[in-house]
């Protein structure tokens, strides 16, 4: 068996790429909504840092570092979601509740020993349908029984609608499932009604505002439950404008009242092909600017999640990457799982230093002279991972946007697009595309750009900065040279 290679610095000789000098770029702020009001967001505790600090979906550090994968064992859902259309056999989506295949439990926990062998820095084996895992209770259970005799050092993780879960807590936490996810979009049933078209509970179908009452009651006992139970709870909430998007702020006291301790908004996805009842019936989803103002509403009351991808049931890989297809049952059954605990440590612990040597010039970032106007703007970054301008513009699947203010570097959202480099095939249109997506953006930045797409960047107000350094590095030293030439 060879070892994976293990990466302890942060750069390797021959990666590194001078930086271009960024020039002056568009005024007027950021353009999404941010301005000096919105509200600081909250730190997490300590000790919760220390559980979440290799959970890729619960932290916001460690998802540049550190993969996941999701088993889907759990076909069957006990409500409808007026968003939701579980797909099986689909390649082709990357959203919830769509798998290319269904697995039985044995079948996952062959596939979660195999990946973990190839992909060793995956940390967390989560369940997340395609249905709710627990209307699907053996199979679930059976699965993570297996894996946690036979992988100890992969964290589990559930996600479920909540109506189920109080009844499944004890067993839960009996089983070492640390995390739980929960979906809620309301605290009233009146708005739940116009979600949700009916939920099934104790052998009975409710419909209306009686089925989203119940959903709501249970999801607040279960939530309590976790707190009680010390199990670190994740909210999920989709922002569907017209029906929760002013509503979610009391979402967000609710749930922090009762134990949750990240809160995570997502976009509604309602396009029609996608065959959900808003997507046909022309339910738009939020704009990035609209998703944004919600967030920010929200970030003064507890933390936010602001880099979920809406994976699909059987993701496998970095967030933003899906490996699935590498892994189907045909593949995978055909493996020798060469899990390997004391190899695994090892890579953690390269992952872990690259990490220290990150922070650490993070941290002498701070004594950087800037000119500090208050003023915040908006940079785009294309980066394969790790903190690290490092992809080439052209090959980009998605762009990270940061907001910096000249103290500091936050991410606010990933923006998905087509790559630009498709060998002349619809070039002009994706340019345009990938433009539109980043207009209230100042700069992106990027290991190398060809001259033709630099120059239409340009002439839409966005510097195309090159670079291969740190995102914090880089964003500032933008930041400092657009103020300076004002």
């Amino acid at each position: 068996m060879t070892s994976p290679s293990i990466q302890t610095g942060i750069f390797t000789p021959t990666e590194r790429e001078s930086t271009a000098t960024p020039a002056k770029a568009k005024k007027g702020g950021c353009g999404t909504g941010c301005d000096d009001n919105s509200s600081p967001s909250i730190e997490i505790d300590e000790r919760t840092k220390e559980r979440i600090a290799k959970h890729p979906c619960y932290s916001e550090e460690a998802h540049h570092h550190y993969a996941r994968m999701h088993v889907a064992v759990a076909p069957a859902c006990n409500i409808q979601c007026n968003y939701c259309n579980r797909k099986y056999d689909c390649a082709n989506e990357s959203r919830p509740g769509v798998v290319s295949e269904l697995l039985t439990p044995e079948e996952a926990a062959q596939k979660v020993l195999v990946v973990a062998g190839k992909i060793p820095q995956m940390t967390v084996l989560g369940i997340a349908g395609p249905g709710d895992p627990l209307a699907n209770p053996d199979k679930t259970f059976s699965t993570f029984e297996q894996i946690h005799a036979q992988a100890p050092d992969i964290k589990l993780c559930l996600s479920t609608n909540g109506l189920m879960l109080p009844d499944y807590v004890d067993r839960i936490k009996e089983l070492n499932v640390d995390h739980v996810t929960i979906t809620i979009n309301m605290v009233d049933p009146e708005i739940g009604a116009k979600i949700y078209p009916w939920v099934h509970y104790k052998r009975k179908r409710y419909r209306g505002i009686e089925a989203a009452r119940i959903l709501h009651e249970r999801q607040m006992e279960g939530l309590e439950l976790l707190r009680e139970a010390d199990i670190l709870c994740k909210v999920n909430s989709v922002l569907i404008p017209g029906v929760n998007d002013h509503h979610l702020p009391e979402v967000n006291k609710a749930i922090r009242e009762r134990g949750a301790f990240i809160h995570n908004i997502m976009p509604l996805i309602s396009a029609p092909e996608h065959g959900t009842h808003f997507g046909l019936n022309g339910q738009r989803g939020p704009t990035s600017k609209e998703l944004k103002k919600v967030q920010d509403k929200c970030s003064g009351n507890m933390k936010m999640m602001r880099h979920c991808r809406q994976c699909r049931a059987d993701a496998v890989g970095l967030l933003g990457e899906d490996r699935s297809q590498e892994f189907t049952k045909e593949k995978f059954m055909e493996m020798t799982p060469e899990y390997s605990l004391e190899q695994r440590q090892e890579v953690h612990q390269g992952i872990e230093q690259t990490r220290e040597q990150l922070e650490a010039a993070k941290q002498e970032l701070e004594t950087f002279d800037l000119e500090l106007t208050g003023e915040k703007m908006l940079v785009a970054v294309a980066t394969k991972g790790g903190g690290i301008v490092n992809q080439h513009f052209g090959h980009a699947k998605e762009f990270q946007i940061y907001e910096v203010d000249g103290r500091k570097v936050e991410f606010i959202a990933h923006r998905k697009v087509d790559h630009f480099c498709q060998g002349g095939y619809g070039e002009e249109g994706t340019l345009e595309n990938i433009i539109k997506t980043l207009a209230d953006c100042q700069a992106v930045l990027v290991s190398k750009i060809g001259d033709c797409p630099k120059e239409e960047l340009q002439k839409a107000g966005i510097k195309a900065v090159e670079a291969y350094d740190i995102i914090d590095k880089v964003a500032l030293e933008f930041y400092k040279e657009t103020i300076n030439n004002q």
